[in-house]
């Protein structure tokens, strides 16, 4: 089968829900859990490896317990629309730390970044000696999220 063409069955779904929950599960706990022996669950695993279905596996951290208390949502609308200056102001948010999530967006505004930060004064501190100094920011709205409803990394 091709890779383009390549469509995860129901066996696969399973096992990217099974490790969506548990990254660490090993195959034969999957294995079990699914039905199918552990050579064809660690072959199908592989695959959606290959295929860049499961792109990454990783730890889901409490932001809190990290010092990350603040999450706010910045909207940016740039002040020229042209390939040059999106292109500068991608490459130049994608360096930030602070910056966990990035996203180009239609309607009023062009980007939504997630940021993360301990407090207001640190928050206030990057916006100001960080993202308001890279070129091309035309006007801005930030969003301080009160509290998370729901989080989730899982989407099959």
């Amino acid at each position: 089968m091709a890779a383009e063409n390549y469509i995860p069955d129901d066996k696969d779904l399973s096992i990217l829900r099974l490790l969506q929950k548990d990254a660490k599960m090993s195959v034969r706990d999957i294995s079990a859990r699914i039905n199918l022996s552990p050579t064809p669950t660690h072959e199908r695993i592989k695959r959606m490896e290959k295929q860049g279905i499961i792109k990454e596996y990783t730890a889901i951290v409490d932001r809190k317990k990290v010092n990350k208390g603040m999450m706010v949502i910045c909207m940016i609308a740039l002040n020229v629309h042209n390939k040059k200056t999106a292109g500068t102001f991608i490459e130049e948010v994608g360096k930030l730390k602070e910056v966990v999530e990035f996203y180009n967006i239609s309607g009023d505004f062009d980007f939504m970044l997630k940021i993360l930060a301990p407090n207001m004064d640190e928050f206030h501190e990057f916006f100001v000696n960080k993202l308001s100094e890279i070129q091309g920011i035309g006007q801005t709205k930030s969003i301080f999220v009160m509290n998370s409803i729901k989080e989730s990394a899982q989407i099959v």
